[in-house]
């Protein structure tokens, strides 16, 4: 089990830049970053990330012992533990999915997104999720929890999702990432839905044919199957 510190702010820049610094002067596996606005929040690919309050930002400092190349593993932990805490403050027929890398759905709608950064022998796991507000200037469907008929505070949501984060990691820590690869499965697009993936500057378009051992996304294509290791997931 993970341990949690959570140091709570009311404004920051980057929840992820003070894990970050946090983790350079020694700051213990389970710190964790919690403010309730950010000035200069980022999420994949270093957009911006909008962060009005009302809605979580909390960035975890964690030290797995794992070879770097695994760490990519704990986005998949992440997105499994924020589903749960969704799914957890929403009515019962509603329920969230996964989208690959690490994107959270709700009614089609993005509510969590999750961004990972390396810093020494630690790994920054930096968690937006919309509790109270849709973000806007986005070019993507939202969706928040209150918006989707659930009854939530942002306190509220942040305990739930550590204590899924915790159950999840051990999960991962026991069984390996072989659990967490069938548990995301079972809550992402199926398998032979289509999906456009932008790889750098071109769309590579297919079907959807699961993940690789190692989280990679595996597409089926008019040219046989790919293998994506980055990129972003349109569905369609």
């Amino acid at each position: 089990m993970i341990a949690f510190d959570v140091r709570h702010y009311d404004s920051i820049g980057s929840t992820n830049d003070e894990a970050m610094r946090l983790a350079r002067e020694g700051a213990a596996h389970g710190t964790v970053v919690h403010a309730d606005a950010q000035t200069a929040g980022r999420g994949r690919l270093s957009r911006r990330w909008s962060s009005p309050p009302g809605n979580l930002y909390l960035s975890i400092v964690l030290r797995p012992d794992v070879p770097p190349a695994r760490c990519v593993e704990i986005g998949f932990v992440a997105a499994l533990a924020a589903a749960d805490a969704v799914d957890a403050l929403l009515p019962r027929e509603v329920h969230a999915t996964l989208k690959w890398p690490n994107d959270v759905l709700v009614r089609d709608g993005k509510i969590a997104g999750i961004l990972l950064e390396q810093v020494n022998d630690a790994l920054i796991l930096g968690i937006g999720l919309n509790v109270l507000q849709a973000p806007g200037g986005v070019s993507h469907q939202v969706s928040t929890i209150v918006g989707c008929g659930g009854l939530a505070t942002v306190d509220g949501t942040r305990a739930g999702l550590l204590a899924a984060l915790a159950e999840w990691y051990g999960i991962w820590q026991q069984d390996g990432f072989a659990a967490i690869r069938a548990a995301w499965l079972a809550r992402a697009h199926p398998v032979g839905s289509a999906l456009s993936v932008r790889v750098v500057e071109r769309f590579v378009a297919g079907t959807f044919a699961g993940i690789d051992v190692d989280g990679a996304l595996l597409l089926d294509t008019t040219e046989g199957r790919a293998r994506i290791v980055a990129g972003d997931v349109q569905m369609g």
